[in-house]
């Protein structure tokens, strides 16, 4: 709480990490790397807009920068969490799980 007994509220990164993020993003290894793996270029804009919001809202407490800084993390948050996992999580330990690795199993050559 501050002096006239407001709540006061950090971003969750100081805003150089949004420069470096945009940075990242537009670089050409990013952008190569992106578009290998997913067929398009990287979208960069959100980082750049982070990062004013986040500028504007050190400077001059904008309301309006602070909540959509505050949307943009938990989109990508949310974004995070989306994934459905690769592995199959077991229930149960294997049958033969106190056995020697490769006991009764045959080798491959």
């Amino acid at each position: 709480m501050d002096r006239s007994g407001e709540t006061l509220w950090r971003t969750p990164r100081v805003c150089d990490d949004y420069w470096s993020e945009f940075r990242h993003c537009k670089s050409f290894w990013n952008r190569f790397h992106h578009y290998y793996t997913f067929g398009a270029a990287p979208s960069c804009q959100q980082w750049k807009e982070d990062y004013n919001n986040c500028i504007e809202w050190e400077k001059y407490r904008s309301a309006a920068a602070k909540d959509a800084l505050q949307t943009s993390e938990r989109n990508r948050v949310a974004e995070q969490t989306k994934f459905t996992p690769v592995w199959k999580l077991r229930q149960d330990p294997p049958k033969d799980w106190h056995t020697p690795l490769n006991q009764g199993k045959p080798e491959d050559s």
